[in-house]
């Protein structure tokens, strides 16, 4: 049995030059194209991939919500992150949403259909770049306080809150995006701000720009 592979990305030049990379081979076969994040959801439900190369920047929902949304209603379905983009913000996003590995666009043909192989098998794949970073950053002994309150205190919901509070939604608007009621929202917002020991959403954002970057400072 070949391993089912979805290409999404808005680039007909990239998805091509992957479709006829992996048309090579004789373990992986390309079964859909999407060129925005809500084909590549829909593409998704229908034709139950293996493994999705996920692109980030697309039109309409981007690469990382796309896999939020397919990872929590197929989660079976692995994706691999394969972007241009190397901030240590977008890898940390993209493991959150669900993501088994983030390969660079540069990366070389046959890193590309290992990074496949590995994710379809039920591992995960970094850039060698990015890998070394990740294990410099967590070798720290020590994160800081900012990091470690933003990152590791709140509850999944509550970061999914936080980062909506961050990108300046309202309680009405979070409460409508995420099918909550208006408040439920306003007390996931007290519980922030009481465990991040701030007093207002201009505080919140402020602490968790601060601590990307104290990250992207330091070794990841």
């Amino acid at each position: 049995m070949k391993m089912k592979i979805l290409l999404a990305d808005d680039h007909p030049l990239f998805r091509g030059g992957v479709r006829n990379l992996i048309q090579t081979t004789d373990d992986l076969d390309v079964i859909g194209e999407a060129a925005t994040g809500e084909e590549a959801i829909e593409l998704a439900m229908s034709l139950k991939p293996d493994v999705i190369v996920m692109d980030i920047r697309m039109p309409g929902i981007n690469g990382m919500e796309a896999t939020k949304k397919i990872k929590e209603s197929q989660p079976e379905i692995k994706i691999l992150i394969v972007t241009m983009l190397k901030n240590d913000k977008s890898v940390f996003t993209a493991m959150q949403m669900g993501a088994s590995g983030y390969v660079l666009k540069d990366a070389g043909e046959m890193e590309l259909l290992h990074s496949i192989r590995v994710i379809g098998n039920g591992g995960a794949v970094f850039s060698s770049d990015i890998a070394s970073r990740m294990m410099n950053y967590f070798s720290k002994q020590e994160p800081s306080d900012n990091q470690s309150r933003v990152l590791a205190e709140l509850t999944v919901r509550e970061k999914e809150i936080l980062e909506l509070i961050v990108e300046e939604f309202t309680n009405v608007q979070i409460a409508t995006k995420l099918h909550l009621s208006a408040k439920t929202v306003a007390n996931h917002v007290s519980n922030i701000l009481n465990k991040l020991q701030v007093t207002d959403r201009h505080e919140v954002k402020k602490l968790y720009n601060q601590s990307w970057d104290e990250i992207d400072e330091g070794s990841l």
